[in-house]
């Protein structure tokens, strides 16, 4: 039960969130779960992973930022900076 109402939390607490943080805290969570996993649960591998995840989740979110969710399109940066919008892709 405990572990449900941690779940729902922290996903309330996302919906607030930018799309950077939102790609940041989903990129921590996820790196520190593989790197738990490749470690054997090893703290410096959990935290390392955590933190790689952390880096590339926020790069990821900062990437891809949604410009009006009730029509479905998302803000994207090509290579020299330059933001355009497009549809979202599903998932």
């Amino acid at each position: 039960m405990h572990k449900i109402l941690i779940i729902a939390a922290t996903a309330l607490s996302l919906a607030a969130c930018t799309t950077t943080q939102q790609g940041a805290t989903v990129g921590a969570i996820g790196g520190g779960v593989v790197g738990a996993a490749a470690t054997g649960g090893s703290l410096v591998g959990t935290a390392v992973g955590a933190g790689v995840g952390a880096v590339a989740g926020a790069a990821v979110g900062d990437y891809l930022r949604v410009h009006n969710r009730a029509t479905n399109q998302c803000v994207y940066r090509d290579r020299n900076g330059r933001e355009y919008i497009d549809v979202c892709p599903r998932g």
